[in-house]
C-alpha cells in the first residue's frame, strides 16, 4: 500500500504539465528523429534535418512514437512520455529489489528517495535514453536476484533479452552495466579473504574454475542459448536498417560511441574527478546524506570483518559504476545517472537501520548532512524577495520568482518538519523530515519554476512566428550553422543547411535562397543584400553573447520598395 502511495507521488510529479515546456537542448533530438521517421515512413534510418543521426539506436526514437497516439500528436508531451514510464519502472523495480535484499520499509524509502533526487526527476521528465538504460539494468539486476541461489536456470534466457532491450535504447550499456554489476557482486559477496584465495592463490587452472564457479549465471551452457538471442534481438534492427538503406552505419556508431568513447574520447573530456562532486548534485538534497551511508555501510561490525550480503550487493552496485564512468576517457555530469538507484539503496538502508549507527562517524555526518538540508530549506523563504535586493549587476534584472505565495505555504511545510527532527534527532524523523522537503523542493522546481521560466525562452515562438511570417512555406528556407528551430517548422523535407559561407553565397546567386536562418552572430558573414525580418526575444539580464547566439530570419534581397 505505501509503495503504491509513492508511485502515485511520483506519477503526480513526474506528469504534471510535462508539456508546458518547450524542447530543451538535446531533447531535440528525440523529437525531430521522430518527426522525420513520421515524414518518411522510415523507422530504421534516424536522421536530422535529412542527415543520418545514429549516436543512438533506434530504440528510445520508436518510444516516442509509440507515446504519440496518448498526447494528441508528436509534441513535447510524447517526446518525454517514455522517459516518465521509465522513471516510474525504475521506482518500482528499486523498490522491489531493495525490499528483497533488506525489508519493506527500507525498499519504500529507497524508492521515494529515488523519485525526489533532483537528476532523477529531471531526466524522467526529459526526452532522452539515460532514465530507460537506468530502469532497464535495474530491471536485469532484480531478475538475477531472484534467481541467484540457482544461476544455471532458463531465466539467463530472459536476462539477456532483457539487456538487449536495454542496449537499443542509448547503447551498450544496457550490457555492461549488469554484467559489471552481477560479475563484480558474484566474485566478492564472499568476502575480499576469498577473493583473494581464490585469484591469487594455486595454479592457473583452479583459479579459472574459482571464477566460474562463482559466475555460474554466464558460465554454463545455457548462456550460449541465453547470448545467441540477445544478440539477435539486438543486431535485428541494425540489419533491417542496413538491409533498407544499404548502410551498415548503425553498427560503426555503436562501436564509435561506445567502444571508442570509453577508451579514446574525442568530446566531453571531463576530469578523472568530475564525479566526486557531481554526484552531489545529481542526487540533491539526499547527496548530503551519502557520506554518512557509505560510511556507516562500510564499518565493520566488531570482529566481523565482512558485511552482510545485502550491504555487499548496495556496496557493489555503487562502487562498480562510479569506478566503471571515473574509468571512461569520455566524462559528463549525468553520465553518472545509473549509480542513483545502488547511492538511494545505501542511504535508505542507513536511514531505516533500527536503533543507534554503529559508526560514530557516520551518526554525526548524518545530523551534520541534515543540518545542511534544513538550513537550505528555511534559507529558501529568500526566493520571494525581488532579485535586485539580492542579485549584483545585470542579475539584477531577472524577473522574481514565480508562484512566491507556493513558495511561503511550501516553506512553512519544510520549516515544520525540520523542528519535527530537532524535537528529537533519530534517522526515522531525519528520512521523514528529508522526505516531505525534497518532495515539496521537486514539486515547486519542476511543476511551478520550470514551466514558469518558459516564458523566458524564446526557440518555439521564434519557429512559430517564422511560419506565420512565411506563411507556413518552408521551401524556401535554408539554414546558416544553425537548425533554429527546426522541429517546431515541421517541414515535409529538409531545409538545406550550409556551414561556409561561400556554399551560402553561391546558394542565393543561384536564386535558391529566399529566407535565411542563421544566428545574429553570423551575420557579418553576409555578402548579399540581406534584410533582419524577425529576431529572437531578447530580455533585459541577457548580456552580449546571449544576444548574439540568438536566431534571426533574415530576408535574402535589398528591403522591397
Amino acid at each position: 500500500m505505501v509503495a503504491a502511495i509513492v508511485l502515485v507521488m511520483a506519477a503526480i510529479l513526474f506528469f504534471a504539465r510535462l508539456g508546458a515546456r518547450a524542447l530543451w537542448a538535446s531533447e531535440f533530438r528525440w523529437a525531430e528523429i521522430a518527426r522525420e521517421m513520421m515524414v518518411t515512413g522510415n523507422y530504421f534510418w534516424p536522421t536530422i534535418d535529412g542527415r543520418v543521426y545514429y549516436d543512438k539506436p533506434l530504440g528510445s526514437y520508436w518510444l516516442v512514437l509509440m507515446a504519440t497516439p496518448f498526447t494528441g500528436g508528436l509534441n513535447e508531451a510524447a517526446a518525454r512520455v517514455p522517459c516518465v514510464i521509465a522513471g516510474l519502472g525504475a521506482i518500482a523495480l528499486l523498490m522491489l529489489l531493495t525490499r528483497r535484499l533488506y525489508d519493506s520499509r527500507t525498499g519504500v524509502l529507497a524508492g521515494f528517495i529515488l523519485a525526489t533526487s533532483f537528476s532523477f526527476v529531471f531526466f524522467s521528465r526529459h526526452a532522452s535514453a539515460d532514465v530507460e538504460t537506468l530502469t532497464g539494468e535495474l530491471g536485469a539486476l532484480l531478475l538475477f536476484h531472484h534467481h541467484e541461489e540457482r544461476q544455471d536456470g532458463w531465466w539467463v534466457v530472459g536476462l539477456w533479452v532483457v539487456m538487449a532491450l536495454t542496449s537499443l535504447t542509448k547503447g551498450l550499456l544496457g550490457f555492461v552495466l549488469p554484467i559489471l554489476v552481477i560479475g563484480s557482486y558474484c566474485s566478492l559477496r564472499n568476502g575480499w579473504a576469498v577473493l583473494g584465495d581464490g585469484l591469487l592463490k594455486g595454479s592457473l587452472a583452479r583459479r579459472i574454475n574459482w571464477v566460474i564457479e562463482n559466475n555460474r549465471w554466464l558460465f554454463n551452457w545455457k548462456s550460449i542459448v541465453a547470448i545467441a538471442v540477445g544478440a539477435a534481438i539486438y543486431s535485428l534492427p541494425f540489419q533491417i536498417s542496413n538491409l533498407i538503406m544499404g548502410s551498415d552505419k548503425g553498427l560503426a556508431m555503436v562501436y564509435r560511441e561506445n567502444v571508442v568513447r570509453f577508451f579514446h574520447p574525442f568530446d566531453h573530456r571531463g576530469p578523472v574527478y568530475l564525479y566526486v562532486y557531481v554526484i552531489f548534485a545529481l542526487m540533491a538534497p539526499w547527496s548530503v546524506l551519502l557520506p554518512a551511508a557509505l560510511v556507516e555501510t562500510h564499518h565493520l561490525r566488531g570482529e566481523q570483518a565482512e558485511p552482510a550480503r545485502s550491504d555487499r550487493f548496495a556496496l557493489v552496485y555503487f562502487w562498480a559504476t562510479f569506478v566503471f564512468y571515473t574509468l571512461s576517457g569520455s566524462r559528463r555530469s549525468y553520465y553518472l545517472l545509473p549509480i542513483l538507484p545502488g547511492a538511494a539503496m545505501l542511504v535508505a538502508r542507513t536511514l531505516a537501520y533500527p536503533g543507534e549507527l554503529r559508526s560514530k562517524i557516520a551518526a554525526f555526518l548524518i545530523k551534520f548532512g541534515y543540518g545542511l538540508i534544513a538550513a537550505a530549506s528555511a534559507a529558501s523563504i529568500w526566493m520571494t524577495m525581488p532579485p535586485q535586493h539580492l542579485l549584483p549587476g545585470h542579475l539584477a534584472l531577472l524577473p522574481p520568482a514565480p508562484a512566491r505565495a507556493v513558495i511561503v505555504v511550501l516553506w512553512m511545510i519544510s520549516v515544520a518538519s525540520a523542528l519535527y527532527v530537532i524535537g528529537k534527532i533519530t534517522p526515522r524523523r531525519i528520512a521523514i523530515s528529508t522526505s516531505i522537503i525534497a518532495y515539496l523542493a521537486m514539486v515547486y522546481i519542476f511543476i511551478f519554476a520550470m514551466p514558469a521560466a518558459d516564458a523566458y525562452r524564446g526557440e518555439k515562438p521564434f519557429g512559430l512566428r517564422v511560419l506565420q511570417e512565411t506563411g507556413g512555406k518552408t521551401d524556401q528556407i535554408v539554414f546558416y550553422n544553425t537548425l533554429g528551430p527546426l522541429f517546431y517548422l515541421n517541414p515535409p523535407k529538409p531545409i538545406p543547411i550550409y556551414a561556409h559561407k561561400d556554399d551560402l553565397s553561391k546558394a542565393v546567386a543561384q536564386n535558391n535562397v529566399g529566407w535565411l536562418i542563421t544566428r545574429r552572430r553570423d551575420l557579418e558573414d553576409m555578402s548579399f543584400p540581406v534584410q533582419v525580418v524577425l529576431t529572437e526575444q531578447t530580455f533585459p539580464w541577457e548580456q552580449e553573447p546571449e544576444l548574439r547566439n540568438k536566431d534571426v530570419l533574415v530576408k535574402v534581397g535589398p528591403p522591397s520598395k
